[in-house]
């Protein structure tokens, strides 16, 4: 039932700009993959090889796909059944003005109603994630 609030919110939170305006932390987790706090503007610390990839699908799967599909078209049971229209993961336009960071955040944290997988998920299996919502707009 986590799971299904969680893509719910995050769904819907894909509709609205974010007006967050935090200043980014410093690294204090030198040699490590940033959690949220620390991860400043930078780019995800974690290579987008094919096992995070994997990972990343795999926990994209697990507790994404219901609302935005298993390609991230949108087009999820949970989000049909509850008539939201989701954006498209895989159109490079949706998440061309998102940083890494805040692509994190919004899985990590959540925003408003959405819940976040803090504590649930380790900040690499996040950014894991990351790079595969990153890759769905990359394949032709």
């Amino acid at each position: 039932m986590r799971a299904v609030l969680v893509c719910v919110v995050w769904a819907l939170l894909w509709q609205t700009p974010s007006s967050d305006s935090k200043k980014p932390a410093e690294n204090q987790n030198a040699g490590q993959a940033p959690t949220s706090a620390a991860a400043g503007d930078a780019k995800n610390p974690v290579a987008a090889t094919a096992d995070s990839l994997a990972a990343g699908k795999k926990t994209f799967g697990l507790d994404c796909a219901m609302c935005h599909g298993g390609g991230g078209a949108g087009d999820g049971d949970l989000a049909s059944s509850m008539s939201l229209s989701l954006k498209d993961l895989r159109d490079p336009d949706t998440l061309k003005e998102k940083s890494d960071k805040e692509l994190y955040e919004l899985i990590d944290k959540g925003k408003g109603k959405m819940l976040g997988e803090e504590g649930r998920l380790k900040p690499e299996q996040v950014w894991n994630v990351v790079n595969y919502v990153r890759s769905l707009s990359k394949k032709s």
